[in-house]
């Protein structure tokens, strides 16, 4: 098992990692009835792409991790309405200012990226918009 997802009441969820034990709250979204205080589930998706994005890329360039620290990503997530559900991810890269990459480098980080295990398991109808910011 990898987790245990509880339902707390008020529209809200806490889902622990069993061999760690760490958490993460839920809330559904405003614009559905919830509060808004916590991410949804489905921001977790747009979120957990971001984090395979840049954890493969730490795993798969080893010897350009020392320079990916301090990476970070902005995501959004894009809702349709009918059907309700997730209609496109789009993420944006920033890059620390004192690290510099060949092109060799970048096309190595991005071919990465679109690789990573989400991404893979994304269904094909959500549009994906990564800009690396290069």
């Amino acid at each position: 098992m990898t987790s245990r997802v509880t339902y707390t009441g008020e529209l809200r969820t806490l889902a622990t990692h069993l061999q760690s034990g760490s958490n993460i709250e839920t809330d559904a979204p405003i614009d559905n009835h919830g509060k808004g205080e916590r991410f949804s589930p489905t921001d977790l998706i747009g979120t957990s792409l971001a984090a395979c994005m840049l954890t493969t890329m730490s795993i798969r360039a080893k010897e350009l991790e020392p320079r990916l620290r301090n990476v970070f990503t902005e995501t959004e997530k894009i809702m349709s309405a009918a059907p309700r559900r997730i209609s496109g991810i789009n993420i944006k890269f920033h890059w620390p200012t004192d690290q510099t990459f060949t092109e060799e480098e970048k096309k190595l980080l991005e071919e990465i990226a679109w690789s990573c295990p989400v991404k893979e398991s994304i269904h094909p109808d959500i549009k994906l918009q990564v800009h690396f910011n290069w």
